[in-house]
């Protein structure tokens, strides 16, 4: 199995790299495919460890970023994110319109306001079609392929007809949901598809050996956005954040069914690019409808990735000085940003068709705001009180800081317009300081990182936002993790030796079902 081929794309696909941000990282990223990895041969390394999976095998989860999973509306099964092409929602009419931003109301809870739309799988690719081209552009296939290829078999893939694993397709499940809502709402959610999936296992398991295994745990793998999701499953399991009083208790109630986290690009302290979204929308590239900043205003998930004030990356034009608190609703409203702006009026009425004038429309979008700002603020909180997770679970980094990434921004106090002041290592999107959580920011500087978060292990690669997760040498670092790194004694793995006799399972090696291309192998547009 190849973990890529050594060619370099084509001139057409070199020049749409920034549309590859359009199908996985959302709002905060400016990717490029960039030259293609020399050949590596994953089996060489890791064949005979990919066929000796057996009944004590964690499995393994797979969590996408901010726009990373498929939206279909559910009455219809239209698109709602995931393809550029065919009947798509359009962001620029009014019915598209409603359709991706979340609803609003005055009196109630952000976990009340719901729609019809629902996650439908990881995005593994997304379709856009260019000048009446039709192109497709790979996402989180790789990933998955690489899982793959360490004998980590995905239903989704499977179930879909992208590959055909035989009955090898109970080790590899993709968590998908709707990155557009809280974050702490999809952790609860997480906590019910483990335990869905536990006793899955179980029963597989059961099913396969004749074992009955009740220490069944997890080896999860995040990506951007789904790694703060992840952090707060793993600190506080499924708990309700709640829109006041006391944070919830740091209990790692989510260590008890995760053994290693694989986090790939998170903005622990936040990114710049997400306020710059919320402030100025998203015009993606040509051909393509913009975003505006009114719609993505109402996502909670966005100001969750806001940069924290005491890093001082948001500084006013005319003295420096530290804007002050991001999460405070008023200096939004003073600032006439996202939803405060006047000249979301248009789209507000789009949104808001129920509500008559245009000011109290405008009232419904400042008190859908301020909830979005007050329930990220919390969430951050929650996130950022130092402490030690169990000596069982194993945290794990991989981080880009070779890409100049925006790293402090100015704001006009008039205007309140945002330009870019400076930049520093980073992916491109997340700079190298917010994935580490690097505390030494707010100015108390010591030579060795200062961080809330105990990793076990630091990856950094000279790669941007989405490549990390097609860079061999992610992929050689993520197998040796999930396959033959020691396991501390209580880590499920550990539980019993695994080349124990009878229980070999010699997988059928991995091959594409009706001609189509395997994991690592490039298709032509």
């Amino acid at each position: 199995m190849r973990a890529a081929t050594g060619r370099r794309p084509g001139p057409l696909v070199r020049w749409l790299g920034p549309l590859l941000v359009l199908a996985v990282v959302g709002w905060p990223a400016a990717c490029s495919l960039g030259p293609r990895p020399n050949d590596f041969e994953l089996d060489e390394v890791y064949g005979r460890s990919a066929r000796e999976h057996g009944p004590y095998q964690n499995p393994v989860v797979m969590i996408p970023g901010l726009t990373g999973s498929r939206l279909l509306e559910s009455e219809t099964g239209q698109i709602v994110w995931g393809a550029f092409a065919g009947g798509y929602a359009r962001p620029d009419r009014e019915d598209g319109a409603r359709l991706i931003g979340l609803p609003m109301a005055r009196g109630s809870s952000l976990a009340e306001l719901r729609d019809t739309v629902r996650p439908d799988g990881v995005l593994e690719e997304v379709k856009v079609r260019l000048l009446g081209l039709p192109l497709s552009l790979k996402a989180y296939y790789y990933i998955l392929g690489a899982l793959g290829a360490g004998g980590y078999r995905d239903e989704e893939m499977s179930f879909s007809g992208a590959v055909d694993w035989g009955e090898a397709h109970f080790t590899c499940f993709q968590f998908d949901f709707d990155w557009r809502r809280d974050n702490a709402e999809n952790a609860a959610r997480l906590a019910a598809f483990l335990e869905e999936k536990r006793e899955y296992v179980r029963a597989e398991t059961r099913r396969r050996w004749g074992i009955d295994r009740d220490d069944i745990r997890f080896d999860v793998v995040s990506h951007s956005m789904g790694g703060l999701l992840l952090r707060y499953y793993l600190r506080h399991g499924g708990a309700e954040l709640g829109d006041d009083g006391e944070l919830p208790a740091v209990t790692w109630a989510g260590a008890e069914l995760v053994d290693r986290a694989i986090l790939v690009a998170p903005p622990n302290a936040g990114s710049l690019d997400s306020l710059i979204q919320l402030t100025e929308g998203r015009n993606y590239g040509p051909s393509l409808p913009r975003y505006p900043a009114a719609m993505l205003g109402t996502f909670p998930s966005g100001y969750q990735m806001l940069p924290r004030s005491r890093h001082g990356t948001v500084v006013w034009a005319d003295d420096g000085e530290p804007v002050g608190d991001l999460f405070d609703p008023a200096l939004w409203q003073q600032l006439e940003w996202g939803l405060a702006s006047p000249d979301a009026a248009e789209l507000l009425a789009w949104l808001l068709p129920e509500e008559l004038g245009s000011e109290a429309r405008r009232e419904v979008a400042l008190d859908h705001q301020r909830k979005a700002l007050v329930r990220a603020r919390r969430f951050t909180e929650a996130l950022d009180r130092p402490a030690e997770p169990p000596p069982e679970l194993r945290l794990y980094l991989v981080a880009g800081d070779a890409v100049p990434t925006r790293s402090r921004i100015e704001v006009d106090r008039q205007s309140g317009a945002t330009a870019v002041a400076a930049k520093a290592p980073g992916d491109g999107t997340v700079l190298r300081s917010s994935a580490l959580m690097d505390e030494r920011l707010d100015g108390e500087w010591t030579s060795q990182l200062r961080s809330p978060i105990g990793w076990h292990e630091v990856l950094l690669l000279f790669r941007d936002h989405l490549a990390l997760t097609k860079d061999p040498t992610f992929t050689n670092n993520l197998l040796f993790w999930l396959l033959e790194a020691p396991r501390r004694a209580g880590e499920s793995s550990a539980a019993v030796g695994r080349n124990g006799p009878g229980w070999q399972d010699r997988q059928p090696a991995w091959r594409p079902a009706g001609g189509r291309a395997g994991p690592n192998e490039e298709v032509a547009p």
